[in-house]
């Protein structure tokens, strides 16, 4: 049987109300002991908390008082008893009601410790646990509610709906398989297509859902570049909606990144500030410039400036090769339309690069007076694939993964049927398809991921 744990489940500092959590077939008389009273299930108790000499067997001195809580198993969150002490928040009284809690024989949980234990209890699977912690750390009202939707299972039924049609595709191409005597060639019959491309549908359907939901998760990482004095300090500061960087007509004021992080409706956005790129005999300066080339690279989008009065002048393309980024995830911001008279506007400009043709987007706005602005808004969540809607559950990449592999299985053994008609190929890709969405839910999952996925909890949870 596996330890008692405990921890404090309320977070670091005061507060008016601070909670030790504790989990194990000794919760229940660790808890009666240091309360000396008789706890009754789901069953709120005002008590003092005791210290407690083992030596005597007495109780000695008060350490605090409160509520006590008593879940017995399986009727709990972890699946075992659990019994919370809810006391004052102030941080030394509990560490003194932990000492005496840990005094008693339970140990100090490990990060994610419970929510492990919920799901080793079958009373949660692996995606309602990660949603836990994603709920925790939830940084916008979209993110909390899709969060909400993944907790309370939404996304494992999605799971489950799709695993079972792969369960009953599978079976009936097995069968067909075993009984190659009958005179219908089942490997050859629509059921068999049909389901495939049923399948692919769903697939496709949630695929789209959880990249909505990495997105509420994980937003998107966005660079702006561009000459000194371009206008990137106050373009992030039209984007934060605050003065969050230096802002002055003298070249270099920005001379390290500067990272801020804003929402776009609920589409989280981390955008970065580098400083102006030119040549420079400054030192510090040129760190900062050699870290906006490694911020370039780690980014998703790229949003490079530069002056309205210089914009007819520049050779895009040889930008474009020159930086080494990809035409795709730059955007050129065409800034200070206020000062040529020109309104806010977006275009596509086609270009040959090497050897295909590409092209990039353009946007004109003024980060002075704010015009333009919610144009490159929009634009940055058309491009993501961003869209507010009812349902969304929150997703992790490794959520996607599965999922894109599991769908990558499915084709190939579409192909295997419709090429070799080698039914054992399309049953072992469906078997292996199956595996990978079970490694979404824990039904099938490495002991090192379990290990990886809850370390990143916080103590107490």
């Amino acid at each position: 049987m596996l330890e008692t744990i405990t921890a404090i489940a309320t977070p670091p500092g005061k507060g008016g109300v601070g909670i030790i959590r504790i989990s194990g077939k000794d919760a229940k008389k660790i808890a009666e002991t240091i309360t000396k009273k008789i706890l009754i299930p789901r069953y709120a108790i005002y008590s003092n908390f005791y210290t407690h000499d083992l030596i005597t067997h007495t109780s000695k001195s008060i350490i605090d008082n409160g509520i006590v809580l008593y879940f017995p198993n399986p009727h709990s969150f972890t699946g075992e008893d659990v019994v919370e002490l809810q006391g004052h928040g102030g941080p030394v009284i509990l560490d003194i009601l932990l000492e005496e809690v840990l005094k008693h024989g339970a140990r100090l949980a490990n990060p994610g410790e419970f929510s492990e234990r919920a799901f080793l209890n079958d009373k949660i699977d692996l995606s309602q646990a990660e949603a836990i912690a994603d709920l925790i750390n939830a940084g916008s009202k979209q993110a909390a509610k899709a969060a909400i939707n993944s907790l309370q299972g939404k996304f494992s039924e999605k799971i489950n709906e799709l695993k079972d049609l792969l369960i009953q595709l599978r079976m009936y191409v097995e069968a067909a398989i075993d009984f190659p005597e009958e005179e219908v060639d089942f490997l050859s019959d629509q059921h068999i297509s049909l389901s495939i491309v049923e399948i692919k549908n769903q697939f496709k359907e949630i695929i789209a859902a959880a990249m909505q939901g990495q997105l509420l998760q994980e937003g998107i990482n966005i660079v702006i570049i561009g000459k000194p004095n371009a206008g990137k300090s106050s373009l992030l500061n039209q984007l934060a909606g605050q003065d969050r960087a230096i802002v002055t007509e003298i070249a270099g004021t920005t001379r390290d990144v500067l990272k801020e992080y804003i929402q776009i409706d609920g589409l989280p956005l981390h955008i970065i500030d580098t400083a102006g790129l030119r040549e420079t005999t400054d030192l510090v300066e040129k760190i900062g410039i050699e870290r906006a080339y490694q911020e370039i690279e780690k980014a998703e989008y790229v949003l490079f400036i530069i002056d309205a009065i210089e914009f007819n002048k520049i050779n895009f393309e040889n930008l474009i090769v020159k930086w080494k980024i990809n035409s795709k995830k730059i955007i050129f911001i065409k800034n200070k339309i206020d000062l040529v008279n020109e309104k806010p506007a977006i275009n596509t400009t086609e270009f040959a690069e090497i050897t295909k043709k590409t092209s990039y987007i353009t946007i004109s706005i003024s980060a002075k007076t704010g015009e333009g602005i919610d144009l490159l808004k929009n634009h940055l969540k058309t491009v993501v694939g961003y869209q507010q809607q009812e349902g969304v559950f929150l997703a992790r990449r490794r959520h996607l993964e599965a999922l894109n592999r599991a769908l990558a299985l499915v084709e190939v053994g579409e192909i295997q049927l419709e090429q070799a008609k080698a039914g054992e190929l399309l049953a072992e890709d469906l078997r292996l398809a199956q595996l990978a969405l079970a490694e979404i839910t824990g039904e099938f999952t490495a002991d090192d991921l379990l290990g990886e996925i809850f370390s990143n909890f916080c103590i107490g949870k």
